[in-house]
């Protein structure tokens, strides 16, 4: 039944959750990816909080995909 139902708002909230995450972080250390946005003294606030997820930040910075290689946008043999 949830997959009827619930499985694909699940997914698509949980893509949601990651892409307000990582705007998050790239809006606060920004600057560990060449694209300084606020000032270092905030970014050194939130340092501690944020040091658990800077790693698989870059990994997901890495691994993303453009907006045109997005699945949902695919023409599928069309």
């Amino acid at each position: 039944m949830y997959g009827l139902t619930g499985q694909q708002f699940a997914h698509h909230a949980l893509e949601m959750k990651q892409e307000t995450e990582a705007l998050f972080l790239l809006a606060t250390l920004g600057d560990l990816a060449g694209l300084p946005i606020m000032p270092p003294i905030y970014s050194l606030g939130l340092l501690p909080y944020l040091v658990p997820e800077i790693a698989t930040w870059k990994r997901q910075l890495a691994r993303r995909k453009e907006l045109w290689e997005k699945e949902e946008f695919d023409l599928h043999g069309v």
